[in-house]
């Protein structure tokens, strides 16, 4: 049962990885700035949940040492603190982007 959480949380690093990976890239050659702030967020919410899995993935396969747990701590703070600004600037960009196109 462990060795299915831990391919399936690779599989879901390996998928974050990508997105963000390619968001980013799309973001870097959007010419408008609303589509630009858009696709960072979208990297920016990515990005949060790769750090926030790869520190489930360092708390399934090393042992507790008091390092481990310090490098986990920070990959969940810094993927959390990306995911939230991530989802805050994706919602202020929509807000934007429903305001500047009439229904």
């Amino acid at each position: 049962m462990l060795d299915v959480i831990r391919y399936l949380l690779f599989a879901l690093f390996i998928l974050s990885t990508v997105c963000a990976g390619f968001t980013s890239i799309r973001g870097r050659r959007a010419s408008d700035a609303l589509k630009r702030g858009l696709y960072q967020a979208m990297t920016n919410i990515w990005m949060g949940i790769m750090l926030i899995v790869l520190a489930l993935i360092q708390m399934f396969m090393f042992s507790g040492s008091t390092v481990a747990v310090i490098v986990e701590g920070l990959f969940l703070v810094l993927g959390a603190f990306n995911l939230f600004a991530g989802i805050r600037n994706r919602i202020h960009y929509t807000q934007i982007k429903n305001e500047k196109s009439p229904l």
